[in-house]
Order: C-alpha cells, then sequence, then structure tokens
C-alpha cells in the first residue's frame, strides 16, 4: 500500500491521496470553508442552467397548469352538481322530506277528527249510561218502543227496483 502526500494546491488547502490498489481511491472531505467556495463559483452556472431549464419547460408547466386548472374546475362542478341531486332527491332529500310533511300533516288531521268523533262516542255512551231522555228516544227510534196510549206508525220497506223485461238485459 503506497501512500502519497500531495503538496498545497492553488487555494491553499492541503488534501491527501491515498491509494490502495490500483483501482480505489480515497480522498478526505474537503472543509465546510471550501465547500462553500466552490458552491459560491458554480452559483452563476447552476443559475444559468435553471433558466435554460425554466425556458424550455415553459410552455410545458403553463399547458399543464392550464389542464389542472380545467380538472379542478369540473371536479368542483360534478360535485356541486352530485350534491344538489343528492340534497334534492336523496333518502333524506327535500322531495321525500316534503312527502313525508305532508303525511304527517294529513295523519295529525286525521288524529284530530278520530279524537273528535271518539269524544262524540263517550258522550253518548255517557248520556245512554245516565239521562233517561236519551235511553227514551233510543229506545223509541230502535226498538220501536211507545209509552202507552200511543200508536207506533212504521213505514214499509221501499220495494225492490223492477227487473227489466227484455232478455239480453239478463245475460
Amino acid at each position: 500500500m503506497a501512500v502519497k502526500k500531495v503538496g498545497a494546491d492553488e487555494r491553499g488547502s492541503q488534501a491527501m491521496d491515498l491509494r490502495v490498489g490500483p483501482l480505489s481511491r480515497v480522498r478526505i472531505i474537503p472543509s465546510p470553508e471550501e465547500r462553500l467556495r466552490t458552491l459560491v463559483e458554480r452559483a452563476p452556472q447552476a443559475e444559468a442552467w435553471a433558466d435554460r431549464m425554466a425556458a424550455k419547460l415553459r410552455p410545458t408547466l403553463t399547458m399543464l397548469h392550464g389542464i389542472w386548472r380545467r380538472l379542478a374546475t369540473v371536479g368542483v362542478a360534478a360535485l356541486a352538481v352530485w350534491l344538489f341531486v343528492h340534497v334534492m332527491f336523496g333518502a333524506n332529500g327535500m322531495v321525500v322530506y316534503r312527502q313525508k310533511k305532508a303525511e304527517y300533516v294529513g295523519l295529525q288531521t286525521e288524529i284530530r277528527n278520530l279524537q273528535q268523533e271518539n269524544d262524540r262516542y263517550t258522550d253518548q255512551i255517557k248520556s245512554l249510561q245516565t239521562d233517561p231522555k236519551t235511553i227514551e228516544k233510543e229506545a223509541r227510534e230502535q226498538l220501536h218502543y211507545a209509552r202507552p196510549g200511543e200508536v207506533v206508525y212504521v213505514s214499509p220497506p221501499p220495494p225492490p227496483p223492477p227487473t227489466p223485461a227484455i232478455s239480453s238485459a239478463r245475460k
């Protein structure tokens, strides 16, 4: 193994070149000052390269930006349409809500009517149990009862409708 010490270079720093074998080369890492100096020296070249790449890529990036904006606009519009359709016609949408509300109002009206009918029947039952005039009225109308000396007239039932005499109507 041969170790070779290289003298000072033009920058005034020392670097050692240690070679082990013909292909391998080990170098000492430069100091932070040298790295900064190298970075400053190569900055104009990097800026020029970045300007060239930006000039080459600007039309492509502009086109991609326009496509992205159009896709985003279409996506937002599609989302808005989907939300509108879902809110209006979904399982709990406005259409179903209005139907349910109309059904609710109808059921409330029906409940109110049935409650009134129930109250009338309750009053009628109470009066049939306690009021002698109501009992007498029902007995006279439904059972055809009469007091002594009264005559009850009952009308005969209406005659059945006549059957047509035409034989074709009997079929």
